[in-house]
C-alpha cells in the first residue's frame, strides 16, 4: 500500500494518470460521447439538470452517469487509503454561489477546463481564447489568495455525515440505469437530438467514471490547482498531468480520426457553416466566460473535477461547491446565458464583479 501511494505522488504517477484520462476522454467520444466532450464536467451536470426538468433547453437533457461514478470512483480509492473523513462548515453559501458563477462562467464557454483541454486536443482552436480566459481567471483569484482570502476554516465531523452527499449520487445513478419515464411533460426528460442524444454506451460510461475518479482522487489532479500551483510556487507537479492528458487526448484523437483543427470545419452542400461540436466562435465570450469561471476555481479552491472527488471522500464544502454548479447549470439555461445568448455578456460582467467583490470582502484583516 505505501508503495502505490509514493507511486501516486510522484511525478510519473501525476503523468501516467494523466494520460489515462486523456485516453479514456477520448475514447468516450469515440463510444458515443458528444463531439470534443468525452469528459467534461460541466456539460455533464448541465445534462443532468435537463434530465431532471431544471432547465428546458431539450438538446442538453440526459442524466448521464459519469458524474455519479466519478463521485463513486473517488470514494472507493478514499475508503480504500482511510482518507474518508466528514469536514464541512466553511463559508458553505458563498461556495455555493461560487459554483453557480464557476457554471455560469463555463457555459458561456461551453466546457469546463477539462474540456477546454479536450476541445484544444480535438483540433477546436476556439478552446484557446477560453484557455487564455482561465488562466487570466485563476491568476487574478491567486492574487486575492496572496493577499489572504479566506473562505474560512473547514471542521471534521461524525462520518456518517460524509454519506449524504454518496447517497443522493447513488440515486442519481439508479435513475440513470433504470431511466424511469413518468409520462409526457414529466421527467426524466431525455433528449432526441443535439449533444444531449449523444451517449456511451451505460457501462462504458461507468466503468470510465469509476476509474477516472479513482485515479484523481489519489493524485489530487487538478487543472485550476496546476496553474494556481505554478504562479503560487513555480510547482509543475500537477501540470504535468495536465499535459499529459492532452498529448494523449491528442494521440487518441488522431487514431480514431477524431482530430479535426479549425475554428469552424467549412461549408456544408447546404452553404452552411459546420462549426466545430458544442463550440462558438465569439472569441471575447470565450474568453471572459473562463475568466469568470478561473476566478471562481480558485477562490472556492478547485475545478469542477476536483471539487467532484473532494466530495466523494466527504468534503461537504465541495458537494455545496458541486450542487451550486448544478444550479447554476439551471439558471444558465432557463434565463438565456449561454454561450451567445442574449444574457451571456450581461452574466459574465455582473458575475465579474460580484466574484471580485467577494474576493475583497474574504479577505482577511491583521487584528
Amino acid at each position: 500500500m505505501t508503495r502505490v501511494k509514493s507511486f501516486f505522488a510522484s511525478r510519473w504517477g501525476i503523468i501516467a494518470v494523466g494520460a489515462v484520462i486523456g485516453v479514456i476522454a477520448a475514447s468516450l467520444q469515440k463510444f458515443g460521447n458528444p463531439g470534443n466532450m468525452g469528459i467534461c464536467m460541466a456539460c455533464f451536470e448541465r445534462d443532468i439538470m435537463g434530465a431532471l426538468g431544471l432547465h428546458r433547453a431539450d438538446v442538453v437533457q440526459y442524466l448521464r452517469p459519469e458524474i455519479p461514478a466519478f463521485v463513486f470512483g473517488s470514494l472507493i480509492a478514499a475508503l480504500s487509503f482511510k482518507e474518508f473523513k466528514y469536514r464541512s462548515g466553511s463559508s458553505p453559501m458563498t461556495r455555493f454561489f461560487l459554483g453557480m458563477t464557476a457554471m455560469m462562467g463555463a457555459l458561456v464557454f461551453l466546457g469546463c477546463p477539462w474540456r477546454a483541454l479536450l476541445r484544444l486536443s480535438g483540433g477546436d482552436w476556439n478552446a484557446i481564447a477560453g484557455i487564455i480566459g482561465l488562466i487570466v481567471g485563476i491568476t487574478v483569484g491567486v492574487l486575492f489568495l496572496k493577499k489572504g482570502f479566506n473562505l474560512g476554516r473547514a471542521y471534521q465531523g461524525e462520518t456518517k455525515f460524509a454519506w449524504v452527499f454518496p447517497f443522493i449520487m447513488a440515486v442519481l445513478l439508479v435513475l440513470a440505469i433504470v431511466y424511469p419515464s413518468y409520462g409526457e411533460g414529466a421527467a426524466l426528460f431525455r433528449s432526441t437530438k443535439g449533444p444531449g442524444f449523444f451517449a456511451a454506451p451505460l457501462a462504458v460510461s461507468i466503468g470510465a467514471g469509476l476509474v477516472v475518479g479513482f485515479l484523481a482522487q489519489r493524485t489530487r489532479f487538478c487543472t485550476m490547482g496546476a496553474i494556481r500551483d505554478v504562479i503560487l510556487m513555480r510547482d509543475f507537479h500537477l501540470l504535468s498531468g495536465v499535459v499529459a492528458l492532452v498529448v494523449a487526448a491528442v494521440v487518441m484523437n488522431l487514431i480514431y480520426g477524431q482530430f479535426h483543427p479549425g475554428f469552424t470545419l467549412g461549408i456544408n452542400d447546404a452553404g452552411e457553416v459546420i462549426g466545430q461540436p458544442a463550440a462558438h466562435t465569439n472569441q471575447l465570450l470565450n474568453f471572459g466566460g473562463m475568466v469568470l469561471a478561473g476566478m471562481s476555481f480558485a477562490l472556492a479552491g478547485g475545478c469542477p473535477g476536483r471539487q467532484i472527488f473532494l466530495s466523494g471522500e466527504g468534503d461537504s464544502d465541495a458537494a455545496v461547491f458541486v450542487i451550486g454548479m448544478m444550479v447554476g447549470a439551471g439558471v444558465a439555461h432557463n434565463f438565456l446565458m449561454v454561450a451567445t445568448q442574449r444574457n451571456a455578456p450581461w452574466i459574465v460582467g455582473i458575475g465579474l464583479v460580484t466574484v471580485i467583490l467577494i474576493g475583497f470582502l474574504s479577505i482577511e484583516r491583521e487584528k
